[in-house]
């Protein structure tokens, strides 16, 4: 005989099971020592006798032996209660098969749910959390993006995966806040801005989702500005070719975008000439032969200032090695 081990995902809808679970559960008595386990009520609707016991190992894999019984296990994994499990089967002499059988299995995607969870008890039971506004995450949102930056910068690829995360928690950490508000109030939550993105992307590459052909990368930038125009038409607005470029970002990015929304609409390029300050339009012609040149002016800049932090790292260093050698020799 055996032991099944009926697993399930918590991120999986209750009473979504796969074939092989269902074929399992109506063949063999069935036990879970969940008392709330959230499949209960739909076995139960399918006519599915189930025990509910306290967990005991080695009753659990005595039993085994002599018939084909399926464990429900909790959700969580009950991770304690299989290694006693495990110990118990080995240690009779004519051990039962365990078998485990996932009941249905997470998408991709399916651990932004516990996220969703996390986020909200942490705003409901935690005091700082629960105190949060837009306003006040701000700095967070702007140091955790600079952090991802860093990290791409220094080709940290394991340390990028956490500043991820770091950059996901301040986009759910907003739309908690939002879910707050009532819907007559523009609030929103996590659903309304996946499906925002989701529409955008859809709509803005019909050369994936419809029927529209392009030729390269170029095509399709080409296209994503046409559609952004006729978006804006739909709507009876005339924003500006610069409208939305935030001014809040740092100066070089700032004015490499602007000159790309400008060259986009045919905005002539004498039209930078005579800025209010000869430093500032000297600094502005610079990005301008960056962009020209298909540099990324922050980036370079940024490069620079990494390289010269490197310099005097150095020059510190060598500073202490020949101090360190003429006390040596005095």
């Amino acid at each position: 005989m055996a032991l099944i081990i009926l697993t399930t995902s918590p991120r999986v809808a209750p009473g979504l099971l796969t074939g092989q679970a269902w074929a399992a559960l109506g063949r063999h008595p069935v036990r879970t020592g969940t008392a709330d386990h959230p499949y209960l009520p739909f076995l139960a609707e399918a006519g599915i006798p189930v025990e509910t016991v306290t967990p005991d190992p080695a009753a659990l894999a005595r039993d085994a032996r002599t018939d084909t019984i399926v464990w429900l296990a909790a959700q969580d994994g009950e991770e304690d209660f299989m290694r006693a499990l495990g110990h118990a089967a080995l240690a009779l002499d004519d051990p039962p098969v365990i078998e485990v059988l996932p009941g249905s299995y997470d998408l991709p995607g399916a651990r932004l749910l516990d996220l969703v969870r996390v986020m909200d008890r942490l705003r409901r039971e935690c005091p700082w959390d629960r105190e949060q506004t837009h306003e006040s995450l701000v700095p967070y949102l702007v140091e955790e993006s600079y952090e991802v930056l860093e990290t791409i910068e220094e080709g940290d690829r394991a340390a990028l995966r956490e500043e991820l995360g770091d950059l996901l928690l301040q986009v759910m950490f907003h739309s908690r806040v939002a879910q707050e508000r009532l819907p007559d109030d523009d609030g929103f939550d996590i659903d309304d801005v996946a499906a925002g993105i989701v529409e955008k992307l859809v709509r803005r590459h019909p050369h994936v989702f419809a029927d529209t052909r392009v030729s390269g990368a170029e095509d399709v930038s080409d296209n994503w500005e046409v559609i952004k125009a006729a978006e804006r038409a739909a709507k009876g607005t005339r924003e500006s070719v610069v409208a939305g470029v935030p001014m809040g970002q740092p100066a070089l990015s700032l004015a490499a975008q602007l000159l790309r929304r400008a060259e986009r609409a045919g905005v002539p390029a004498d039209l930078a000439e005579g800025l209010p300050s000869e430093l500032g339009a000297r600094l502005f012609d610079l990005v301008r032969l960056a962009a020209e040149g298909g540099l990324d002016p922050e980036a370079e800049l940024r490069a620079a200032a990494r390289a010269y932090r490197s310099r005097v790292e150095q020059w510190e260093a060598d500073r202490r090695d020949e101090r360190g050698g003429r006390r040596t020799e005095q």
